[in-house]
C-alpha cells in the first residue's frame, strides 16, 4: 500500500526509511545529525513512524464512516500496552524493522539501544491490561473498527523497587518522565464530568416527572490517542485514555490574597482522578478515589460514543446496530446507570425504551470467581458523589426482583441472593450483579473458568437467563510475543512456513513433523539457548546475579497473589536447597528460578511473599556449598517488555494457582508458544493447553476444581499434610525459625502461621507433595536434552487455538455482531 504519511517532507514507505529519519530530526525537531542524541534519533523515528500511522488511521476513519458499521467500544481500567517504536515499525509491510536497524547502524546507532529510550506506559497491572492489548492489537490486525477506552494515569502503576531488607517499595511511574512521541492530544475530545450535588424532580411539558442531577462540582476530561496498529494492514484503530482536568485551573484571587497553595487546589483535585492506577483502597480515601476514577472514565466514554453517534445523524433506537460496548471486568460497570442517565435525563429518552436499548449495547467480560475481588461500592458513596445513580440502580433493582419474583415467587432468599443491593455488609451495590443484569451476554475466559462462573458466583442469574452466558478462551497477539519477543524463533518459522503465521496462528500445526526432526529440534536449541544468554545479561544488569545459562530457567512471573501461589514454589525452592545442603556431592540437575510480579500496595501477605522471595534469594545464591545448583532471581518492576525477555528464554512455565481460581491466565501461554514446558495444575486455560499440545507435553498436579471444593466441605488441616512429609516440615521449620532472616527472625513466622491454619484458602500444603512429584518428572526429563526439546517444539507449533485473533473473532461473531471494514 502506498504510504498517505505526507505531514512534513518525505513520506515513509519502504526504502525511504534513512531519508525520512534525517527529514523529520533536521525539519521537525530542529536537531543537527552531528550533535544528535540517542533520544533525539528515537524521538524522530518515532515521529516518523507515528506520521504514518495517523495518516493510515485517518484513512480507517474515512472507511468506517462511509461503511457505517457498527463499531466496539472497549471500556478497561487497564491497559499494558509495551513499548510503542518496534511494534508500529513491525506493522509496516516491508521488512521496516531491518530497514531501520540498517539505517541506524549506518549513522553510528543500535537500533535496540534506541528503542530503550522508550519507558514502558505504566497503564495496567497484570492480564487484565495485557489481555486489552492484545485484543487491540487483534482487531486492527483482522480490521474491525473499534476504538478502546480508559484513564491516562499520569503515573499509572508504581515502579517497583526492591530495598536492601527484600521487600516491596513503590515509587511513583516515570513513563511520562519525557514527552510521548506517541500521544496525540484531542482538544476536540473534552467532555464535562459531574461529581456529587443533588437531584431535583420537575414536571416536563407531558406532566412526566423528571430529574435533573444539580449543584454538581465538574471538572473535565481531556482524551489523549495511541494509535493501534494492525499487523501488515492498512487498518489503524485508537485507544482513548481520558486525564482530568479543572475547569477553573487557577484562582487568582486567592493567589493575590496570600493563599498560594490553595489557589491551584481545584486543578489538583481534578488531576487526582487520573494520577495513578488502583489507589490504595484500604483508606477510604483511596476507596472513593476508585469509584470516582471509574465512574470518571465511562462517563467521558460514553458522551464521547454518543457524539459521534449523533454527528454521524443516528437516532438513539439504532444505538444497538451502531455500538458495541464491551465492559473488561468490573470497573467499568458505572458505565450502564450512566448511559440509563445520559438517555433519559439528557436526551428524555423514556425509561423503558433506553433500558431496551442498554441491555442490547453492553457484554460483559467476567475475569475472577474470587468473591473479594467481585466490587461493591457503598451506597453512602452514592448518595453523596453519584446520587443520581443511585436512583437509576433502584429502578434497574425494581425491574431485576420484579423478574425473579415472576419466576419463582415466594423466594425471598433467592430475591435477597440476586439483589443490586446487598443489605448484609453494610449497604452496598454489587457490581458484578449489575454488569450481568445490563448485559445480553456474559462471558468468561476459559472453559472451566466459564462453567465454574455459572454453577457459583452468577448460578441465579444462569438460571433466569441460560441462554446470556458463554465462553470465550483469552488469546495472546502472537506479534508481540513471539515476532518481536523472540526473533530467532520467529525466523526459524518463517522460514519453513513464510510470514502467514503472524497473522494466522493455527499454520504453526503445519510444523507438527519438525519435532520429530533433529536438525529441526537443534536449532530449535540453539535459540532457545541464545534466549538465555539474553535474558542473563539482563539480569546481571539489572540484579548483578550471574546465572548459568545451562541451567534449567524455571519461571514464575505474575502477579504477587495468595492464589498464584508463589508460596507453593518457593517452599519446593527451599526444600531442594535444603536437600542440596544435606548432600552437596550429590548429582541435581542445576536451576536458576525466576520470580517477578508486583505486589498490590496495600496487600501485606503479598508483600511479605515477596520479601520472603528476596531474603531465600539472599541465602541461597551466597552459599557455595550447593556449588551453583541453584540460584533464585526476583527481578524487580515486571513490565511487558522485561517479559519479553523472559518469555524467550524460559525452559519451565510456573502456572500453579489453587484449581478452580484463575479465570484463565495468558502468560501460560505466551510461555508455552515459546517453547516452555507447562508445570501446572488443572486450572484455568492449562486444561485447554493440555489439550492441545497433548497431556504427556505438560507436567499437571494437585487437586482438581472439584476435589478443592469436597476438602474445604470435610475441613481442610494443613498440618495433617506438614506432619506426615518430613521435606516439607524441615522447610516450614526453617522459614519459621528465621535461617532466611537472620536480621528479623520474626519474618517468616506470618507466613508460616497463614499456611498452617487450618481452612487456609489455597490449599498449599495439601498440593506440595505432588508438585514435588511433578518437579522430579521434570528434572528427570530435562536430562533428555533430545526429548524435552521435541516436547517443547510441540508446545510451540500446537498454540494455534491461543491466538487472541481466534478470541476476537469469536467475540466478533457471537457477541459484538461486527464485521472487518476491508
Amino acid at each position: 500500500m502506498r504510504s498517505t504519511a505526507l505531514l512534513s517532507g518525505i513520506a515513509l514507505q519502504p526504502g525511504t526509511l534513512r531519508a525520512v529519519l534525517l527529514d523529520r530530526l533536521t525539519r521537525s525537531l530542529g536537531k543537527d545529525p552531528e550533535s544528535a542524541t540517542q533520544r533525539d534519533i528515537y524521538d524522530a523515528l518515532s515521529l516518523a513512524v507515528r506520521e504514518e500511522l495517523a495518516a493510515r488511521w485517518l484513512a480507517t476513519q474515512r472507511r468506517v464512516s462511509q461503511a457505517g458499521v457498527k463499531r466496539t467500544c472497549y471500556f478497561s481500567v487497564e491497559y499494558l500496552l509495551g513499548r510503542n517504536l518496534l511494534n508500529g515499525l513491525a506493522s509496516l509491510e516491508g521488512d521496516m524493522v531491518r530497514e531501520a536497524r540498517e539505517a541506524l547502524a549506518e549513522l553510528g546507532y543500535d537500533l535496540e539501544r534506541v528503542a530503550q529510550e522508550e519507558i514502558d506506559p505504566g497503564l495496567g497491572n497484570g492480564g487484565l491490561g495485557r489481555l486489552a492489548a492484545c485484543f487491540l492489537d487483534s482487531l486492527a490486525t483482522l480490521q474491525f473498527p473499534a476504538v478502546g477506552y480508559g484513564i491516562r494515569y499520569d503515573y499509572g502503576i508504581f515502579t517497583q523497587v526492591i530495598d536492601e531488607d527484600g521487600r516491596q517499595r513503590e515509587i511513583a511511574s516515570t513513563w511520562m518522565r519525557e514527552r510521548s512521541p506517541w500521544e496525540i492530544v484531542r482538544d476536540d475530545a473534552r467532555h464535562v464530568v459531574r461529581f456529587g450535588g443533588r437531584c431535583a424532580a420537575f414536571q416536563d411539558g407531558q406532566g412526566k416527572t423528571r430529574y435533573r442531577w444539580v449543584d454538581t462540582h465538574n471538572i473535565w476530561a481531556i482524551g489523549f490517542d495511541q494509535l493501534i496498529p494492525g499487523n501488515r494492514s492498512p487498518t489503524v484503530n485508537h485507544l482513548r485514555l481520558w486525564a482530568g482536568r479543572a475547569i477553573a485551573p487557577f484562582n487568582v484571587e486567592l493567589f493575590n490574597a496570600g493563599r498560594h497553595n490553595e489557589a491551584s487546589n481545584e486543578q489538583v483535585d481534578a488531576k487526582n482522578v487520573s494520577r495513578i492506577l488502583y489507589p490504595d483502597d484500604t483508606t477510604p480515601q483511596g476507596k472513593e478515589l476508585r469509584f470516582k476514577q471509574q465512574y470518571f472514565f465511562v462517563s467521558a466514554s460514553l458522551q464521547d460514543m454518543l457524539a459521534q453517534h449523533l454527528a454521524e445523524g443516528r437516532g438513539f433506537d439504532t444505538l444497538p446496530d451502531a455500538i458495541a460496548i464491551q465492559l473488561n471486568d468490573t470497573h467499568p460497570a458505572l458505565a450502564i446507570p450512566e448511559l440509563m442517565r445520559l438517555l433519559v435525563d439528557e436526551h428524555e429518552v423514556d425509561w423503558e425504551r433506553a433500558w431496551a436499548i442498554a441491555r442490547r449495547v453492553f457484554s460483559y467480560t467476567n475475569h475472577t470467581l474470587l468473591p473479594e475481588a467481585l466490587e461493591a461500592w457503598p451506597i453512602a458513596f452514592f448518595e453523596r458523589i453519584l446520587p443520581r445513580h443511585l436512583q437509576l440502580i433502584y429502578l434497574i433493582n425494581r425491574t431485576l426482583l420484579d423478574e425473579v419474583s415472576a419466576k419463582h415467587p415466594g423466594d425471598n432468599d433467592r430475591r435477597r441472593r440476586m439483589s443490586l443491593i446487598d443489605e448484609g455488609n453494610g449497604r452496598q451495590v454489587r457490581m458484578a450483579h449489575l454488569a450481568v443484569v445490563a448485559s445480553h451476554t456474559i462471558n468468561g475466559v476459559a472453559k472451566l473458568h466459564s462453567e465454574l462462573m455459572t454453577r457459583t458466583i452468577f448460578n441465579d442469574f444462569a438460571t433466569l437467563w441460560p441462554n446470556r452466558f458463554t465462553n470465550v478462551t483469552n488469546g495472546i497477539a502472537v506479534r508481540r510475543w513471539l515476532k518481536q519477543a523472540n526473533p530467532g524463533l520467529s525466523s526459524l518459522l518463517s522460514r519453513h512456513l513464510g510470514d502467514s503465521w503472524e497473522n494466522d496462528l493455527e499454520e504453526l500445526e503445519r510444523l507438527r513433523w519438525a519435532a520429530d526432526d533433529a536438525e529441526f529440534r537443534r536449532e530449535f536449541r540453539e535459540i532457545k539457548l541464545e534466549n538465555k544468554r539474553r535474558l542473563a545479561s539482563e539480569v546481571q544488569r539489572r540484579v548483578g546475579i550471574e546465572v548459568d545459562v545451562h541451567s534449567l530457567f524455571d519461571v514464575h512471573v505474575k502477579r504477587i497473589h495468595e492464589y498464584k501461589r508463589q508460596l507453593l514454589n518457593l517452599l519446593y525452592v527451599v526444600t531442594r536447597y535444603h536437600r542440596l545442603r544435606a548432600d552437596p556431592d550429590a548429582f541435581a540437575v542445576p536451576r536458576t528460578v525466576f520470580f517477578a510480579g508486583k505486589a498490590a500496595p496495600g496487600y501485606v501477605m503479598a508483600k511479605g511473599i515477596i520479601k520472603l522471595i528476596n531474603n531465600v534469594a539472599e541465602v541461597v545464591n551466597d552459599d557455595r556449598s550447593i556449588k551453583g545448583k541453584l540460584k533464585v532471581v526476583f527481578l524487580p518492576d515486571y513490565d511487558v517488555t522485561l517479559a519479553q525477555r523472559i518469555m524467550p528464554a524460559a525452559d519451565l512455565s510456573q502456572q500453579i494457582s489453587t484449581a478452580g481460581l484463575e479465570a484463565s491466565g495468558t502468560g501460560n501461554m505466551k510461555l508455552a508458544l515459546n517453547g516452555a514446558l507447562t508445570i501446572g495444575t488443572l486450572d484455568g486455560a492449562n486444561i485447554e493447553i493440555r489439550e492441545q499440545v497433548g497431556p504427556e507435553n505438560v507436567f499437571i498436579f494437585g487437586l482438581q476444581a472439584h476435589e478443592v471444593v469436597e476438602l474445604r466441605a470435610r475441613g481442610y488441616s494443613p498440618d495433617e499434610y506438614a506432619t506426615t512429609n518430613p521435606d516439607l516440615q524441615r522447610t516450614l521449620e526453617l522459614i519459621e525459625a528465621g535461617h532466611f532472616s537472620p536480621a528479623n527472625v520474626y519474618d517468616g513466622k506470618p507466613i508460616v502461621e497463614r499456611l498452617t491454619t487450618d481452612g487456609e484458602p489455597y490449599l498449599v500444603l495439601a498440593d506440595f507433595a505432588d508438585y514435588a512429584r511433578a518437579q522430579a518428572e521434570v528434572d528427570a526429563l530435562y536430562l533428555k536434552p533430545d526429548d524435552w526439546s521435541r516436547r517443547a517444539v510441540l508446545n510451540t507449533v500446537n498454540m494455534g487455538l491461543f491466538s487472541s485473533d481466534r478470541s476476537i473473532r469469536e467475540y466478533a461473531e457471537r457477541i459484538w455482531h461486527i464485521k472487518p471494514v476491508l
